[in-house]
């Protein structure tokens, strides 16, 4: 029976009192310790033995230390952070334009050691030294670039998220996990409590050193970490905590491992659900803030900003990069892109600047943080009085008050440079063969309907005449072109648009320029190469112009004829001129006569009276649609009189014709009278009140012109004694035509 020999199976710590109790149950072997199968050698009976042995890995690495100190800040809980004080003071690092007090400090420090070398005493020179040291740093900070602000942001020294909540809570524990099997250092979550409030505190998270900084992946976040702020942001709305979010991010990870995870998803996810928690919200900028990777965890009802925090979409570098083509243009990028705190709240994207010490908040982080708890503090107290209603809204409003813009505004020609031309839209130009076909079937169509006695339909034709006014246009613009106008045209466009932006009427000499440049298109418009199409669109268009108004006009005299009917028979309807009516008719068939001459005064009164009744009622009904009545004779009164006063009449006519084209032709009435069209026609059909003011002012100075000249001559006197033997000529015909004429007068209604 063959035999194999194994080395023992070993186990340390707690795995190896955990193996106690494992057995193993393959093989017939059952209830062994595998302690006791380390070194045995045993037979099997289908001639195998198995022998195993663990390897050695290192003791896990718990925060948890062996003797916790329960007295610690922020609680015993703190000691499950990983996050501990640095074993060695962080490197001093000057930033390119610190290098001028960097080297007063070195004087500072080279004076001291020589005094301690020689023993002399150089206190006057330190002194002085450190004054001017402390007078640089001054000029320097109070007046930073924003390039040096975006320095100053990511200095590498700079307090972290973690520093500064373990500077301003009583108590903080850290909470773990996106619940999918990930827990992205790049973002830090827990609960903390400030002056006995408790609170939810996230943010982006950079280290204090390389090591560190790997670690947490630089402060740019995974869709790991976001979801995990989302689990927190669900887990405070729960149980009514308070947010605290601090933002300190380059931006999101952009690999193509966070593409696929969903980056945009989660980031899009935290934005949506934020503006739905219902508890109050304060963002802090600690660093700096890049795009949507710092507003995935940025919508709050309030954004506070240290003074040297930087907020952007896009990195000055990446911008310059992208306008300039060089990185080097990132100090003009940083200055365009409006990213400091004092500038981001000028444009109410900010609410708040938190001041930090001169140096930077890595000059005094302990102050920084006392000033970042009470701005938290402050703005919490009055968020705290806002119901859920005004909470959510308050969000609301501060981002939909954010942008603006401007119309009407020319821009620089300096900005408009490196912009893309728009692209005016080409005209489609129809074929004249397919407007042909076009017009011969909206012809055909009102043809169509006039033959079974239909109304013609206007829509077609109204689509009709509306293509081949654009056509015209077209046309009309391409001759301008062609004749080598367009400019001048463009010119005259511009003026006029002033004059209607300032409500100016148009002054003499613009109007000038106009009757000129028309004769001129008018004269060369033979000569352009499209003037044939243009004049046979243009008669198509006079034509079913045209057309459109005379069915129009059909329409609404039947329109009219139908209402008119309508009115009529309502009237003859009514009761009591039925009853009125019958009585008549009844009357007359009574007296037996075949001739209503024959009829007795007292009857024809009646029926008369009748007569005036109906005729009142039916110029009523008239007036009422709109229609001017007037009652005359049949037989005019021209007919009536003597040929010799016709003569008269006709010779004042024309007297008083040339005497009024006299007076129109003249420059100052002239002029009035072509303002007065232009106000009309700039008016439009809807005219405001200044517009209406304008037309009526003119409309009196013209008859006020008019009556004037025509009272200045013998006109007035001509027309009153053609007036009073018109009267008297009247008069006597009415006397030698009897009294059968006055009792039936024979009255007809024109309208």
């Amino acid at each position: 029976m063959a035999t194999i020999a194994h080395s023992a199976l070993a186990f340390t710590g707690a795995c190896a009192s955990a193996s106690d109790g494992f057995r193993s149950s393959s093989n017939g072997v059952s209830g062994v310790p595998l302690r006791a199968l380390g070194k045995a050698r045993f037979s099997m009976k289908r001639n195998l033995a198995v022998a195993a042995k663990l390897r050695k890995v290192k003791k896990h690495d718990y925060p948890w230390p062996a003797d916790p100190d329960p007295n610690v800040k922020g609680g015993v809980l703190t000691h499950l952070s990983h996050f501990k004080p640095l074993k060695e003071k962080p490197k001093p690092v000057t930033l390119p334009f610190e290098k001028p007090l960097a080297d007063i400090e070195k004087k500072i420090i080279d004076v001291r050691k020589m005094a301690n070398e020689t023993g002399l005493d150089f206190s006057d020179q330190i002194i002085l030294l450190e004054n001017k040291y402390q007078q640089a740093l001054k000029d320097l900070y109070l007046n930073l670039t924003p390039i040096q602000r975006v320095n100053i942001a990511r200095h590498p020294n700079r307090p972290t998220f973690l520093d500064h909540v373990f500077n301003i809570t009583d108590k903080f524990v850290e909470l773990h996990g996106d619940r999918a099997g990930y827990d992205d250092p790049a973002i830090v979550t827990g609960i903390g409590t400030i002056d006995g409030n408790r609170y939810m505190f996230m943010g982006h998270q950079k280290g204090r050193n390389t090591k560190e900084n790997i670690q947490r992946n630089f402060g740019m976040p995974t869709p790991h970490g976001y979801r995990k702020a989302l689990r927190m942001m669900y887990y405070a709305d729960h149980h009514g905590f308070p947010i605290v979010t601090f933002i300190d991010t380059p931006g999101a990870y952009a690999d193509l491992k966070s593409e696929e995870l969903g980056q945009g998803e989660a980031i899009a996810h935290n934005l949506r659900t934020m503006f739905g928690l219902k508890v109050p919200i304060v963002s802090i900028v600690i660093g700096e803030g890049g795009s949507g990777g710092a507003l995935a965890i940025g919508c709050a009802n309030k954004l506070l900003m240290l003074e040297n925090a930087v907020f952007y979409v896009a990195s000055p570098e990446a911008c310059a990069a992208i306008l300039w083509k060089s990185a080097k243009a990132s100090p003009k990028a940083a200055e365009k892109l409006k990213i400091t705190a004092s500038e981001l709240c000028k444009l109410q994207i900010a609410d708040g600047v938190i001041p930090e010490p001169l140096g930077g908040a890595h000059a005094d982080s302990l102050w920084t943080s006392q000033q970042i708890k009470d701005a938290i503090n402050k703005e919490m107290d009055e968020l705290k009085k806002m119901d859920t209603e005004a909470l959510l809204k308050h969000r609301m409003m501060k981002f939909r008050k954010i942008g603006g813009f401007q119309e009407g505004i020319p821009i620089d020609p300096k900005r408009k440079r490196n912009m893309k031309l728009k692209e005016e839209p080409k005209a489609v130009k129809t074929a004249v063969v397919d407007l042909e076909g076009q017009v011969e079937k909206v012809k055909q169509q009102i043809l169509d309907a006039k033959k079974s006695s239909d109304k013609p339909p206007l829509l077609p034709l109204t689509e009709t005449i509306e293509k081949l006014k654009r056509e015209v246009d077209n046309e009309f613009s391409e001759a301008v072109k062609a004749l080598g106008l367009k400019d001048r045209f463009a010119t005259l466009r511009e003026e006029f648009s002033k004059l209607n932006s300032q409500d100016q009427l148009m002054h003499p000499s613009l109007k000038e320029k106009l009757e000129k440049l028309r004769d001129e298109f008018s004269q060369g418009l033979s000569s352009a190469p499209n003037y044939e199409d243009l004049k046979y669109k243009l008669d198509m268009l006079k034509e079913l112009s045209k057309a459109y108004k005379f069915e129009e006009k059909n329409n609404k005299a039947e329109t009219l004829k139908q209402e008119v009917n309508k009115k009529f028979n309502e009237i003859m309807d009514r009761p009591d001129i039925k009853e009125k009516a019958a009585a008549l008719r009844a009357e007359i068939e009574n007296a037996g006569v075949s001739n209503l001459d024959n009829l007795d005064d007292n009857l024809k009164g009646r029926i008369l009276e009748l007569k005036k009744e109906l005729d009142s009622e039916f110029v009523d009904v008239l007036k009422s649609l709109g229609l001017d009545v007037e009652v005359r004779s049949k037989e005019p009164i021209e007919q009536t009189l003597p040929s010799e006063v016709k003569a008269k009449i006709e010779e004042l006519d024309e007297e008083i014709n040339h005497k009024i084209e006299n007076v129109v032709n003249s420059s100052d009435l002239k002029d009035k009278i072509e303002l007065l069209k232009l106000e009309v026609a700039k008016a439009g059909k809807t005219p405001d009140l200044a517009a209406k003011n304008r037309i009526v002012a003119l409309e009196q100075q013209i008859k006020q012109s008019l009556t004037a000249a025509v009272e200045s001559s013998n006109l007035k006197e001509k027309h009153e004694k053609l007036k009073a033997e018109v009267s008297k000529t009247i008069e006597s015909s009415g006397e030698s035509d009897g009294s059968s004429k006055k009792e039936n007068p024979n009255e007809v209604y024109v309208f």
